[in-house]
């Protein structure tokens, strides 16, 4: 039996013009399945990237619907499930698919989400902020004092971080664009543009970074290798093609990533390299997002939106990207929570 549902999909590669909201029939969930309808779905990079075809083993473009996190409520299990009830809220690491009425995901990669918290928040949190939260608290171990350089600081990933290391006692330098950089000097951090690389100078001068956090790929993590503290820093990159995702064309990051690896593995070179990613499969996934939802709770971390579009807006957030001041997370509303 199938469903009617409305949902984004790519025609193929290519510009915002490729993006569309068409009507299709969704199957009933198979037997380890649950079927959720889909109340937000987190927009990110990766949208972009998959729509222009440089996003890493994607699938093809052509009939692709996005949306790599959502937050819903349970609507059918298929018939081996039985973890959740209809009407529960949960929360899915999906790559694909969350910008849809409807969705069939694994239980398996379900995850629970408290009653009350802002969903807005918590959506955001699924990918960006597990992303900073791993790089914060496991790869890098930050203690208080250090100092940290984070590209990207009026992103997503980027603000999360900034927020994680405060919470550490780091000192945060970074670059955003200089429309946000009043934001990003109120929550604690010390803003430079990335392109008249003005920073570089500036952290040999301070010292040097305890870690770089690098989502741009590419030349960049040459250039933030270079601003290492002398005694031994550690470079953290992560995500890539920052000039796709400013316009340019799609690069493959397999050779620059391979780079950025090798270089950490000299065992007279004092600093340290690491390409980070986050995986639903991931036995540390599960715990780490439960933590960030139990400091949403509790109000020790507030997840800034840049914007919120509803699904049938879903064309002009993809023209609009890169436009306008903000920081924070992007956040499709697919739908008004009812209970059941």
């Amino acid at each position: 039996m199938t469903t009617t549902i409305r949902k984004a999909q790519f025609s193929g590669v290519g510009g915002p013009e490729v993006v569309s909201i068409v009507t299709a029939e969704i199957a009933a969930p198979t037997a380890n399945e649950v079927q959720i309808r889909v109340l937000y779905a987190g927009m990110g990079g990766a949208d972009i990237a998959m729509r222009l075809g440089g996003y890493p083993g994607q699938r093809n473009a052509a009939g692709l619907t996005p949306g790599y996190s959502l937050i819903g409520r349970v609507h059918k299990n298929g018939e081996k499930c039985s973890k959740f009830q209809r009407g529960d809220l949960v929360s899915c690491l999906t790559m694909y698919d969350s910008e849809a009425e409807l969705c069939n995901f694994p239980e398996k990669y379900l995850i629970p989400v408290p009653e009350g918290i802002d969903l807005k928040q918590a959506v955001a949190m699924v990918t960006d902020w597990t992303t900073a939260y791993g790089m914060a608290f496991r790869a890098a171990q930050i203690t208080k004092g250090q100092r940290v350089f984070i590209h990207g600081l009026s992103g997503s990933v980027g603000f999360g971080l900034l927020t994680l290391c405060k919470m550490q006692g780091a000192e945060v330098y970074g670059t955003a664009s200089e429309k946000n950089h009043a934001a990003v000097r109120e929550a604690g951090a010390n803003p430079f543009v990335y392109s008249n690389k003005d920073w570089m100078q500036a952290m040999k001068n301070a010292g040097g970074a305890h870690f770089v956090f690098d989502p741009l790929s590419f030349e960049s993590w040459d250039e933030s290798w270079e601003i290492l503290a002398p005694e031994g820093g550690h470079l953290i990159g992560f995500g890539g093609n920052y000039n796709m995702l400013n316009g340019g064309k799609p690069r493959s990051q397999y050779p620059q990533v391979a780079k950025l690896v090798a270089k950490g593995l000299n065992p007279f070179c004092p600093n340290k390299t690491t390409f980070f990613y986050i995986d639903k499969d991931q036995k540390t996934f599960e715990p780490e997002l439960k933590t960030l939802y139990g400091m949403l709770a509790k109000g020790e971390v507030t997840v800034p939106i840049r914007k919120m579009w509803t699904l049938d807006e879903l064309p002009e957030a993809h023209r609009t990207w890169n436009q306008g001041a903000g920081v924070g997370a992007v956040v499709i509303k697919v739908a008004e929570d009812m209970r059941n």
